[in-house]
């Protein structure tokens, strides 16, 4: 059987021939030939192509490499990765001198205030597992030195730690110092319980009770009526955000607690088993046995409580009014939380002295 011919396309003509091609005398202008035998010829060029460039490229790294140049670098690379851990034997370990080395004790922190353990670095090193010495060329020891600080109950967070080197223009010898920028807790407030006083911070967080004598809980406020004893150790939050919110009261009215002549902050729905903090009521006690009822907590959000500056401004124009919070006819229940005006009512007798209304006297 005759082969197909291929299609010759020539300018406006096209024809179809047997056999082996063969062409019209009429054929003009031809643009393209093509017959199956060209793209197996085309494919052993593209092939022999590739094949060239390659012994090319071979050719071209053979000479470079073989350079006089070339060759005494990789003679040097493979004698120094030879030799290399044999010279690091024979030098010194920086991280053992002397000058490299501070003690744990001699880390400088933030000056602590007066209510925090002037001990800390020491309790901090006998809580942790850091070394007496450190070393200042260890890279893991701003963090570990960070870590072991943050986890001391008195610190509320490290900002930062710095590690230095310097010659001492008085002694004329190298200093290594290790420097940590602290963020202590401040006790806002005691928490009484059956068992005892317990001091908090303003984010509910409890303290280290050891570390106040009993003058020192006297100069705090004092937050009663608190259902749920605290689930974590000193350092972690009390679980329960009565306490948070009392807490935030506390540090909010400090600055007039002895002029408004209070003795306590009281949750006054502590019946309740409340999960959010806008759910709880608190109260504040007077010397004189009156209760302000003071609302929620600064930070709840919740629609139509007012300001902690409002709040203040309505007792201290009270004061202003009446000179007392039990005057004139009290005690009183006194509640400030109305946009328009402060309400009263008097306490009756017959519960003023009720577990409802009893208050601490100092």
């Amino acid at each position: 059987m005759a082969r197909q011919a291929t299609i010759l396309i020539w300018q406006g003509h096209c024809a179809t021939f047997q056999g082996s091609g063969f062409l019209s005398q009429n054929c003009q202008n031809i643009i393209l030939l093509f017959h199956p035998s060209t793209a197996v010829s085309k494919k052993k060029k593209k092939k022999k192509k590739l094949q060239d460039e390659q012994r090319e490229f071979a050719d071209v790294m053979r000479g470079f490499l073989l350079r006089p140049k070339v060759m005494l670098g990789m003679v040097m690379l493979i004698g120094l990765s030879t030799l290399l851990p044999i010279i690091s034997q024979l030098l010194p370990e920086l991280k053992q001198r002397e000058e490299y080395r501070v003690a744990a004790l001699d880390i400088q922190i933030t000056e602590p205030p007066r209510w925090v353990p002037i001990d800390l670095v020491a309790e901090v090193i006998d809580r942790s597992e850091l070394p007496e010495e450190l070393s200042l060329l260890d890279s893991e020891i701003t963090s570990q030195v960070g870590a072991a600080f943050g986890e001391h109950p008195w610190v509320r967070s490290v900002r930062h730690v710095e590690k230095k080197a310097a010659r001492d223009e008085k002694t004329d010898e190298d200093i290594s110092t290790l420097t940590i920028d602290l963020e202590y807790r401040r006790p806002v407030a005691m928490v009484r319980m059956p068992h005892g006083l317990y001091a908090v911070d303003s984010d509910g967080f409890l303290l280290p009770s050891e570390d106040f004598a009993v003058g020192d809980t006297k100069r705090f406020p004092l937050i009663i009526n608190i259902q749920r004893p605290p689930v974590g150790q000193a350092g972690e939050f009390w679980g329960d955000v009565a306490v948070l919110g009392a807490a935030r009261i506390a540090e909010a009215i400090t600055p007039y607690w002895r002029a408004f002549d209070l003795t306590a902050i009281r949750i006054r729905n502590a019946e309740k088993r409340v999960e959010h903090p806008s759910d709880v009521i608190f109260e504040l006690m007077t010397k004189e046995g009156s209760f302000i009822v003071w609302g929620r907590a600064p930070g709840t959000r919740h629609p139509g409580e007012l300001s902690v500056a409002q709040k203040i401004g309505r007792l201290q124009r009270y004061l202003e009014d009446f000179g007392a919070f039990d005057k004139p006819n009290g005690p009183y229940e006194i509640d400030i939380r109305h946009w328009q005006e402060i309400a009263r009512r008097p306490i009756p007798s017959s519960i003023r002295f009720s577990d409802r209304t009893s208050r601490p006297r100092n």
